[in-house]
């Protein structure tokens, strides 16, 4: 399915956000509060992912992008980074087989070739087993970058187009890792920081932000359910004005 972009023309606005993206932030400081190690935030950060799966699939979402391992999170301390592999390769042995029994599929994005063989296979595995599911569809953005993902789709589009002189953001988008999915509606981030941090650069250009002081291992259905009442409570022009809005105008 092709989706038009933001800036090009004007999408629905559903009271749903059909696409939630998330970085999972505040793990290892919800761990440190309360003087366990750092990877028992991250094992309980696990436990809030699947709640918020199924919260977002009763509710109606279409798509929901999490923020799982940055391109810059190779700089943190070696034992931490082997320890996510690890939890990585444990959450798809685990998780796996409950999203396809609840027909939803499942995608990795990012550059995967730092990534150990087996954790490729597993996640080339896990990706052909829910390839056909349509309830929603779980992107889990590991190793990404924002601009990675822009580089990497300027070349494949400039590769395409031997010679061209010019470019349109309509020739780059198939080129981008989430072509497949409409551009994030609402956009969420824990742990009381608040910005962006080179996720989704593209695709959040005229997205709802919403930042909570809360760490991920506490986000619950119902801090969900706020995230998408103060969603529903703004007013999405895209460049139009708020009287047009009123008039049902574009």
């Amino acid at each position: 399915m092709k989706y038009t972009s933001s800036t090009t023309a004007v999408p629905d606005t559903p009271n749903v956000p059909r696409h939630v993206a998330i970085i999972m932030d505040g793990n290892g400081r919800w761990a440190t509060k309360r003087f366990l190690p750092r990877v028992a935030g991250h094992v309980k950060g696990v436990e809030a992912v699947r709640a918020v799966v199924e919260a977002c699939a009763r509710r109606g979402v279409e798509y929901l992008t999490l923020f799982a391992f940055s391109s810059e999170n190779w700089r943190r301390p070696e034992e931490e980074v082997s320890l996510l592999m690890r939890l990585f390769v444990t959450a798809l042995d685990r998780e796996v087989s409950k999203l396809h029994a609840n027909n939803i599929r499942l995608k990795v994005v990012g550059d995967l070739s730092r990534f150990d063989a087996k954790l490729q296979t597993m996640i080339a595995s896990a990706e052909r087993r829910t390839a056909a599911n349509t309830r929603m569809t779980v992107t889990v953005c590991a190793n990404y970058g924002g601009r990675w993902d822009i580089m990497q789709a300027v070349g494949k589009m400039v590769a395409g187009h031997p010679g061209a002189a010019a470019f349109s953001e309509e020739q780059l988008a198939p080129h981008l890792a989430m072509a497949y999915a409409p551009e994030p509606d609402l956009f969420i981030r824990t742990g009381g920081e608040q910005r962006i941090s080179n996720f989704l650069m593209w695709q959040l250009a005229y997205t709802e932000l919403y930042f909570t002081d809360t760490y991920w291992p506490d986000f619950s259905a119902a801090s969900l359910d706020e995230a998408i009442a103060s969603y529903q409570h703004r007013e999405r022009r895209f460049g139009r004005t708020g009287a047009q809005l009123a008039n049902k105008t574009t």
